[in-house]
């Protein structure tokens, strides 16, 4: 199979991650194997008439900058060149120039003309190494964390800038580097004794051509798969957009058509927020009102402080007076939430790591994201709602911050425990948590919190019991379908990416 072959197919792993990215380094370990040029090359020795040598025996190295504060920093000075100025790319990227006073800059030492090579000797550990090439002569100083290259006769630049790039794309500056906090170099002594292949001057001139035709194809691959991705969301846009406006069945089902590619989060998002408005599933004429519920639920939790089984109050506000979000349907009732819930926070028990490592391992031990462990007893022996009640995910929301606990199990004091007048009721309300942006009950940024009295401030857009049942069976089914989507992008991208490797594993074959 030849590189060309191999870009004729690309469509077949445009799904595989990096793809492009894959396709420039593939061209790159070819280009330094003989193999791109040289068809019969073996790829496991040096091609005739190459020959291996340092960076030191074909270059003159230099290092003469300094780190360059605001207070060295000019309105009408000298470009000082810095880290940031070499791009990933190969090139030299001219945002965000700063300029120092003309005496802190050594022209005669630290400018830098065409054909230079600047290489970034200190970085973080996966950007140190990035490597350009100077178009054409500047008056330009630079930080000591670059290194000046400049070639011998007989060598193209672009050659040896094209084998630093492959190096530190495939990792290899960032394993030999030396490391300290948050920072990595690779000093001017090793660079000096850094090997690079070397053919002929011509071979690397016609290799420098070919590498450059491929890259430009992968330019242009590249743009292509950014248009279908831009593309691909605004279908998107418009398909989550139109269900909103009518949650159709029809509707729904363009959701999960391929040519829109909606994404799994999205559509979750999307079910959530329409199932909590009630634009989920059609109003049953025949359900009793929400506020019929609400009645019941000042009745139980009448009965449960009548039984000396809850100190909480049982105050419901006795009009929809709740400012909302939204209009509701007409058998809906605003409410807040800790007015329809019971708490049993009181019943929290916190056991430390280093105590439950001294228990059996039978009941599961909750913590704000779920369970965390096991331990040898329990607190609670029947479903009850949980929800974080501090912790990072009450603001990222990577996994879902409300869930209801089964069996026998034991809950830590980092998860409010609610109860309430049945487990459908329990899981609408789970449903709704997880539906709402918490952010506005959440005090506190390093570590955030959602205090007892800020969670029973919520406001609930509150259903009839009967409309709750059927709006979790529809998320539940839907949510279903998501999973199985979700599955089947996951098993196209690694079909793709094992695709991918079989074609590369083929190209750079002894």
């Amino acid at each position: 199979m030849t590189f060309e072959t191999f870009f004729d197919k690309f469509d077949q792993f445009t799904d595989a991650p990096n793809a492009v990215a894959k396709l420039r380094e593939l061209a790159l370990k070819l280009a330094f194997t003989g193999k791109l040029l040289r068809k019969n090359s073996t790829g496991s020795e040096l091609p005739e008439g190459w020959a291996v040598q340092s960076i030191e025996a074909i270059a003159q190295l230099i290092t003469p900058g300094f780190a360059c504060s605001r207070n060295h920093q000019v309105e009408n000075g000298h470009v000082h060149l810095r880290t940031h100025n070499i791009s990933t790319l190969g090139t030299l990227n001219f945002d965000l120039l700063v300029r120092v006073a003309p005496q802190m800059v050594d022209l005669q030492r630290s400018s830098i003309k065409a054909g230079d090579i600047l290489f970034n000797n200190t970085n973080s550990q996966e950007l140190v190494g990035k490597t350009c090439l100077v178009d054409c002569d500047y008056e330009f100083g630079f930080s000591n964390h670059i290194t000046r290259i400049r070639l011998k006769e007989g060598f193209h630049p672009n050659f040896v800038v094209f084998y630093l790039t492959l190096l530190r794309n495939s990792g290899y500056f960032s394993r030999i580097c030396t490391r300290w906090i948050n920072q990595a170099a690779v000093n001017t002594d090793t660079l000096k004794l850094q090997k690079i292949p070397l053919p002929p001057l011509a071979e690397q001139k016609q290799i420098v051509a070919k590498i450059d035709e491929l890259m430009a194809l992968c330019d242009r691959l590249e743009v292509q798969l950014q248009a279908r991705e831009t593309q691909q969301a605004a279908l998107a846009r418009a398909a989550l957009a139109r269900f909103a406006d009518a949650p159709t069945p029809a509707n729904l089902e363009l959701l999960f058509h391929p040519a829109f590619a909606v994404a799994p989060a999205d559509l979750r998002k999307s079910i959530l927020t329409l199932a909590v408005q009630g634009k989920l599933v059609p109003q049953d004429s025949n359900d009793e009102p929400a506020w019929t519920l609400v009645k019941q639920i000042v009745k139980h939790k009448a009965s449960l402080i009548g039984e000396g089984k809850s100190r909480v109050s049982t105050f419901v506000l006795p009009t929809n007076a709740i400012e909302g979000e939204f209009d509701l349907p007409p058998t809906w009732f605003w409410v807040h939430l800790g007015e329809i819930m019971i708490n049993r926070d009181g019943e929290r028990i916190p056991v430390s790591k280093e105590v439950r490592e001294t228990k059996k391992k039978i009941y599961d031990y909750y913590g704000a994201s779920g369970i965390i462990d096991k331990i040898d007893n329990y607190l609670f022996d029947k479903p009850l709602l949980l929800i974080g009640e501090d912790g990072a995910n009450l603001i990222s929301r990577s996994t879902p911050i409300a869930f209801i606990a089964q069996g026998k199990y034991w809950v830590n004091n980092h998860a409010h425990v609610l109860d309430g007048i049945s487990e459908d009721f329990l899981k609408f309300i789970a449903l709704y948590i997880n539906a709402i942006n918490l952010e506005p009950y959440v005090t506190g940024s390093a570590q955030p919190k959602m205090n007892q009295a800020k969670m029973n401030s919520i406001p609930i857009a509150l259903p009839p019991l009967a409309e709750q049942r059927r709006i979790v069976a529809k998320v539940d089914e839907l949510m279903a379908l998501v999973d199985q989507l979700e599955a089947q992008l996951a098993t196209a991208r690694t079909r793709a990416s094992q695709l991918l490797d079989a074609m590369i594993a083929e190209l750079t074959a002894p």
